[in-house]
């Protein structure tokens, strides 16, 4: 991952000192320059970082989420790889776990029309970053079953973390356990039939000829 633009540091700076705001005026303007009042900018500049102001910033805290999952996360080397994937998932809630009321927010804002896409586009590009870190090159079909399957463990995954009332959130911990392994179930499955179609094409006369 590319290091940040001094564009896109300014935009973190502004980020986070606008989250203190959101669960109380939400992803909205007045979230944004409450954050550059407490940065001492004045609310122009903070127009120009944000033209769009709440939905632009709903945008960038998911690159900023990416950025610093991958910052903190640490050596993944020697691990197996659903271990690599389980830990940048978790490290990745911790990164939000200080401003967990503002993303229950951001689940709700994602739900309208204008901010659906962008939201797609988020999210395939987190679970993209998440499976490069693991290790993962491919650009075979597995590449397209591998992510999607990752984006339905994180969204699940967030989703319960965002009610977890258990202590460290535990309970999300051995969720996202649970929901690899169902993962690996699948693709365990998918190996078997692929496996199971390639012999059914060896014995067929009609599909050697093909």
């Amino acid at each position: 991952m590319s290091q940040p633009t001094s564009r896109e540091i300014q935009r973190d700076r502004l980020l986070e000192a606008a989250l203190v705001h959101v669960p109380f005026d939400g992803w909205s303007r007045r979230a944004l320059f409450a954050g550059a009042a407490d940065l001492g900018l004045e609310p122009g500049s903070a127009r120009r970082l944000f033209p769009r102001a709440g939905d632009d910033m709903l945008v960038h805290v998911e690159r900023w989420a990416d950025r610093q999952m991958l910052a903190r996360v640490g050596p993944l080397e020697g691990m197996r790889v659903r271990d690599r994937i389980a830990k940048l998932v978790r490290t990745r809630l911790e990164v939000l776990g200080p401003h967990r009321e503002a993303m229950r927010r951001a689940t709700a804002a994602r739900l309208l029309p204008s901010n659906g896409f962008a939201a797609c586009g988020s999210l395939w590009r987190t679970v993209d970053l998440m499976w490069a870190a693991a290790g993962d090159d491919a650009r075979d079909a597995s590449y397209y079953t591998k992510r999607s399957l990752l984006a339905a463990v994180w969204t699940s995954t967030f989703l319960f973390w965002l009610e977890d009332r258990s202590e460290d959130f535990q309970d999300t911990w051995s969720f996202l356990e649970r929901r690899i392994d169902n993962v690996m179930q699948i693709g365990r499955l998918r190996a078997r039939f692929d496996d199971m179609f390639e012999g059914l094409g060896r014995l067929n006369p009609l599909a050697q000829r093909r």
